[in-house]
């Protein structure tokens, strides 16, 4: 009896001792499992592109790939979008997202450390290519850039709309993946209703916003006094191009003093009086921030607003009905020339420290083609950066961008001018000149300088940083 008592006790004690290693097992399972399901969504680790098990194949890259992307105007959808059929082709490759709107701050103690991601999108806030460039953080990605071939078999440094920036004698650090631009909107609707016509150049811009305010009552143009690169980057770019080409565009913000002592200089700056003597401008813009003047163009208060290609998304959930976007390259070109428009580049790169090179490369490759091009017109309300790519016939992308890409498709139309990064010593310099600009732009536009007074002023400003 002892003994049969004795292995009661026994059994007993060890499924005891098994039910509590099943508990505490239970338990880490789920620990693990919210940790997870905490996580900041900045950062995601991608094995399959959906719910369901994806067996090795033995094919195609493996270890992990970090790709960085800033989300802010154009969203996030074209990237999971690319990223999950890239996985899909890729089973075995871990890759890891780090994606949000801050996530060039929050990214950069890993540059600092020298644990950067492999693939970097250089867009928003705290982002410069041009420091990432003159620090050796991104890799000289020449030689492959040479070497892709789209599915026609062109080469892809021929394919870009804006090309690829060649810096430090011919080396290639990025490749430009947006073409995003900053032009003059309208309401299309509203300009067929009252039969104004879309102005082609600056005589026929200046005579519809006077037709325009005459049958209104309203100031036809109206601009945001807070935050003025708009109206430099809208106006001013384009038009020292429209002059002077690419040289005088350059110079100008780069603090180049002959530059600013030009007579085409002077010209443009004369238009810039003419709109403002004119009683063109809304009285209001100095206190307007962005926001406020894109919303009083919305509501017809005016008719004509200089912005990049992000507003109708920027504004969907405050546009009526009724409102049907229209967009211009900012018609300060004289008659007989062609609408000059200044891209403005979203680029993407692969650190100099990337630990999986082989498949940063491969997904640079892939992402770049007519398919991926069409997407991301329908995801983000913008153009990737290559040429030909039919919109016409996809009822996923709004007519304004159809309109703008068969403009920018069409060189004897628009012609587009480069502004080139400057070289890390002139940095400081074109940051002063940008910051002056920005200042007198307030002035002209509210009529207290004179255009010969905007140009003194400059000039005095790049002797003095030339000095």
């Amino acid at each position: 009896m002892f003994v049969i008592k004795e292995r009661k006790q026994t059994w007993f004690l060890v499924a005891l001792m098994s039910l509590m290693l099943l508990l505490v097992a239970c338990s880490n399972d789920e620990e693990s499992n919210s940790d997870t399901e905490g996580n900041s969504s900045t950062e995601q680790s991608t094995t399959s592109s959906d719910n369901t098990s994806t067996e090795s194949t033995g094919d195609g890259l493996s270890g992990k790939l970090e790709i960085q992307y800033f989300v802010g105007g154009y969203g996030d959808g074209w990237w999971k979008q690319v990223i999950g059929d890239f996985q899909k082709q890729h089973p075995d490759l871990e890759i890891v997202e780090h994606a949000g709107p801050n996530i060039n701050t929050e990214m950069n103690t890993r540059w600092i450390s020298e644990t950067p991601p492999d693939v970097v999108y250089i867009d928003g806030a705290g982002a410069s290519e041009t420091q990432m460039i003159a620090e050796g953080q991104l890799m000289d990605i020449s030689e492959f850039a040479k070497g892709i071939k789209l599915e026609n078999g062109t080469a892809l440094l021929d394919s870009f709309i804006s090309p690829a920036e060649e810096v430090d004698g011919g080396k290639i650090y990025s490749l430009p993946l947006v073409f995003d631009t900053w032009g003059t909107w309208y309401d299309a609707k509203w300009f067929e209703e009252n039969g104004w016509e879309v102005p082609t150049d600056f005589d026929s811009w200046i005579s519809s916003m006077e037709k325009i305010k005459a049958d209104t009552k309203i100031a036809p143009f109206v601009t945001t006094g807070q935050h003025t690169q708009y109206f430099h980057r809208g106006v001013l770019n384009p038009a020292f191009a429209a002059a002077g080409g690419e040289e005088l565009l350059n110079d100008l913000n780069n603090g180049v003093v002959e530059a600013w002592k030009k007579p085409e200089t002077l010209e443009v700056l004369k238009k810039v009086e003419k709109i403002a003597k004119a009683g063109l401008i809304d009285s209001g813009f100095a206190a307007y921030n962005h926001t406020q003047s894109q919303m009083n163009f919305l509501m017809h208060k005016n008719a004509y607003i200089p912005v990049g290609f992000w507003l109708p998304n920027e504004m969907k959930n405050d546009t009526p009905e009724s409102f049907e976007f229209g967009f211009t390259p900012t018609p300060m070109n004289d008659s007989g020339k062609p609408l000059a428009l200044v891209p403005d580049i979203r680029t993407i790169a692969i650190a100099e420290k990337s630990q999986n090179p082989e498949a940063a490369k491969a997904f640079l490759e892939f992402i770049f083609t007519e398919e991926y091009a069409q997407a991301f017109a329908e995801s983000t309300g913008a153009i990737m950066n290559m040429k030909d790519v039919d919109l016409s016939s996809n009822t996923n992308v709004q007519d304004f961008l159809k309109n703008i890409n068969e403009m920018i498709n069409n060189p004897g139309a628009v012609h587009t001018y480069k502004r080139y990064t400057p070289d890390a010593e002139l940095q400081k310099i074109a940051v002063e000149i940008t910051n002056e600009i920005k200042l007198l732009i307030i002035d002209i536009l509210l009529g207290e300088i004179t255009a010969e007074e905007f140009v003194d002023k400059m000039v005095k400003k790049a002797e003095e940083l030339r000095k």
